[in-house]
């Protein structure tokens, strides 16, 4: 499976996913949870919803 998810977007993915995690674990309310989507999608780099969109944030290879 190609990644595609790239640069910002994974940093960024990865970011508000520990926040939203964190914050749940303070106290916060249960939707909070949802932060284990965009850490899993910044860490592996693929995201389904890029896929089914046909987007992709990754740098164009140069040959």
């Amino acid at each position: 499976m190609k990644s595609n998810v790239g640069g910002i977007d994974k940093i960024l993915r990865i970011v508000v996913g520990i926040a939203l995690i964190a914050w749940a674990l303070m106290g916060g309310p249960v939707w909070a949870w949802i932060g284990i989507v965009p850490l899993a999608t910044g860490l592996s780099g693929r995201c389904p919803a890029y896929s089914l969109l046909g987007m992709n944030t990754c740098p164009m290879k140069k040959d």
